[in-house]
C-alpha cells in the first residue's frame, strides 16, 4: 500500500503510471487480434504472420535501444517519448483513415512497434523518481506501474467481448487506439516533467552509440537478456496463439478472446501489487523459474482445452505465473545496468526481441509440424529452459 501510496502523490510516478495505463489500453487493444488480422482478415496467413511477428520486434528492439541510449546521451527523455507516441499516432490514423493489407503491414511491423520506445522510458522516469524513496520501496514501485499497464485489461477487453458479440468488426480497435494514442500525447506533453527541470540529477552519459551498445552487449548482460527473452516468450506464444484456437469450430468466439485475455490480465493485478511483500527475500532468478512453470501450465493446456469449460481454470496458473514473470525481471535487468536507466530499461525491449523471435521460431515449426498445441508445447519448453538458465547462472 505504501508503493501505491507514493505513485499516486508523486508528480513524476503519477504521470508515468497514467501514461503506461493507456499504453495498456492499446495494446490490449490490438495484442490479442494481431495474429487473426494478418491471418484472417487480411490474407498474409501462418508464414506471413510470422514474418510480421519477427519484423515488429525487430523494428520494436531496435527503436527502444536507440531511444534509450539518445534518453541517457541528452537526458531529453519527455522528447524520445514523444517520438514514440507520434509514431503509434500515425499507424493508429492510417488504419483508421485507409486500412487495407499494406497499410496494416506498415502500421503493424514498423509504425506501432516503434511507440514501443515509451514503455521502456516510463520505466526510466519511474527508476529515476524512485530515487527519493527507501530502496526497499523501489520493487513495489515498479511492480505497481507495471500493474497499471495491466489494469486496463480488466475494463477495456470486457468492452471488446461485448462489441464484438454485439457484431462490431475487429478493425475497430484502430480508431479507439487512435483516441488513446492521443490521449498518450496529452499526457506527455502536460504531466511529464520537463527535461532539464526534474528533482533528481539526471545527467547525460556521455558516451558514444557504439561504447552504450558495448556496455550492453556484454556476455554477462546478454545471456541473461537472452535466457530472460526466453522466459517471456510463453506470453507471446500465449497472444499469438489464443485468436486461433478459441474459433467457431471448438465453440469459441473473438468474445470468448476478449473475456480470457481479461480475466486473465485482471487476475494478474492484484498478484502484482502483493508479489513485492510476500516474496522479500527469495531470490529472484528462482521466482522466475516458479513463475514460468505456472505460466507453462497455463500456454500448453491452452489448445487443447480451448473448446471445453475446463479452459477457464487455466486463468489461475496464467495469472500467478504470468504476475511473476512480467515483474521480477523489470528490477533485475535495471541492476544489470543501475547506471543508465534509459539503456536498462531499453534491456526490456531486447528482452522482447529475443523473446518474440524464440515465439516466432516456436510458431513457424509447430504449424510447419503439427499445430498450435505444438506450437505451445514448444513456446514452453524454451520458456523453462530459459528460466533453469538463468537460474544456474546466478546460483554460481
Amino acid at each position: 500500500m505504501s508503493a501505491i501510496r507514493i505513485c499516486m502523490t508523486d508528480p513524476a510516478l503519477r504521470a508515468a503510471g497514467l501514461v503506461m495505463a493507456l499504453q495498456g489500453a492499446v495494446v490490449c487493444s490490438f495484442g490479442p487480434y494481431f495474429s487473426t488480422l494478418a491471418v484472417n482478415s487480411y490474407g498474409f496467413g501462418d508464414r506471413g504472420y510470422a514474418i510480421l511477428l519477427a519484423l515488429s520486434s525487430i523494428v520494436s528492439v531496435s527503436a527502444s535501444v536507440i531511444g534509450g541510449i539518445r534518453a541517457d546521451q541528452t537526458a531529453n527523455r519527455r522528447k524520445v517519448t514523444l517520438t514514440a507516441v507520434l509514431s503509434l499516432i500515425l499507424g493508429a490514423g492510417l488504419m483508421t483513415a485507409t486500412p487495407g493489407p499494406w497499410i496494416f503491414a506498415l502500421a503493424a511491423a514498423f509504425l506501432i512497434p516503434i511507440s514501443s520506445i515509451s514503455f521502456g522510458q516510463v520505466f526510466a522516469l519511474a527508476r529515476l523518481a524512485a530515487t527519493s524513496y527507501p530502496p526497499d520501496q523501489r520493487d513495489g514501485i515498479m511492480a505497481v506501474i507495471r500493474a497499471l499497464f495491466a489494469a486496463p485489461f480488466i475494463v477495456v477487453l470486457p468492452l471488446w467481448s461485448v462489441a464484438f458479440a454485439a457484431g462490431a468488426s475487429v478493425t475497430m480497435i484502430f480508431p479507439v487506439a487512435l483516441v488513446l494514442s492521443a490521449a498518450m500525447l496529452a499526457a506527455v506533453l502536460h504531466l511529464w516533467p520537463a527535461d532539464g527541470s526534474t528533482p533528481w540529477d539526471d545527467r547525460p552519459s556521455g558516451l558514444s552509440f557504439r561504447a552504450a551498445l558495448a556496455e550492453m552487449g556484454r556476455l554477462s548482460i546478454a545471456a541473461r537478456v537472452v535466457a530472460l527473452g526466453a522466459v517471456t516468450g510463453a506470453s507471446t506464444i500465449y497472444m499469438a496463439i489464443i485468436s486461433l484456437v478459441m474459433v467457431a469450430e471448438v465453440a469459441r468466439s473473438t468474445a470468448d478472446v476478449a473475456l480470457y485475455v481479461g480475466l486473465v490480465a485482471g487476475l494478474e493485478v492484484p498478484f502484482m501489487l502483493v508479489l513485492p511483500s510476500l516474496t522479500r527475500g527469495i531470490p529472484r532468478t528462482r521466482l522466475i523459474l516458479i513463475g514460468a512453470g505456472l505460466y507453462g501450465i497455463h500456454v500448453a493446456f491452452l489448445p487443447f482445452l480451448a473448446g471445453s469449460a475446463l479452459v477457464w481454470l487455466l486463468v489461475i496458473p496464467a495469472a500467478i505465473g504470468g504476475a511473476v514473470t512480467l515483474t521480477v525481471p523489470i528490477a533485475y535487468l535495471q541492476d544489470l545496468m543501475a547506471d543508465r536507466p534509459g539503456a536498462g530499461a531499453s534491456l526490456m525491449a531486447v528482452q522482447r526481441l529475443a523473446g518474440d523471435v524464440i515465439a516466432a521460431t516456436c510458431f513457424a515449426i509447430g504449424t510447419a509440424l503439427a499445430g498450435y498445441g505444438t506450437v505451445a508445447l514448444l513456446g514452453v519448453a524454451a520458456s523453462l529452459i530459459g528460466a533453469a538458465a538463468l537460474w544456474a547462472a546466478d546460483r554460481r
